[in-house]
């Protein structure tokens, strides 16, 4: 079986991770997750190939690039959730099976993390579980793609 090719997208603050705010977003960082996701992929016999970016237009075009080299997204947009309707576009555009994943339960938060403008357009989303959230998502998005 041909391993699964799959972007994983983290979005603004994110490599922040571990330092930022460890009472909400845990203290792990972005290269553990990276870490983390790659054994899971391994043992899902896929590929990730992780990209953060603070950069809005950096992220859409990973994800118009995406389009004939991977055959998924797992994304953390992190405050791009909340904000980006380009976001929602480039994914809606690639129509690659995305799933979305967040840390936090951004349900129990601020009122304006309730709403993500990437939920319309992804196979599912997954939050509230720290890094499990990610871990849980690719296996989610995996299963997804072998159907």
């Amino acid at each position: 079986m041909q391993p699964l090719s799959i972007l994983v997208l983290h979005g603004p603050n994110l490599n922040m991770l571990g330092k930022r705010e460890p009472g909400i977003y845990g203290s792990t960082t972005l290269a553990e997750i990276n870490n983390l996701l790659a054994e899971v992929a391994l043992k899902l016999q896929a590929q990730v190939f992780p990209l953060q970016s603070n950069h809005e237009g950096v992220l859409v075009d990973a994800i118009h690039e995406a389009l004939g080299k991977h055959q998924g997204i797992l994304i953390n947009a992190g405050a791009y959730t909340h904000t980006s309707v380009a976001l929602r576009d480039a994914i809606a555009a690639v129509n690659l099976p995305t799933v979305e994943v967040h840390l936090s339960n951004i349900y129990r938060r601020e009122e304006f993390r309730h709403h993500s403008y990437i939920a319309p357009v992804v196979i599912g989303q997954i939050s509230g579980f720290g890094v499990q959230s990610y871990l849980l998502g690719l296996q989610a998005l995996v299963e997804h793609l072998r159907r």
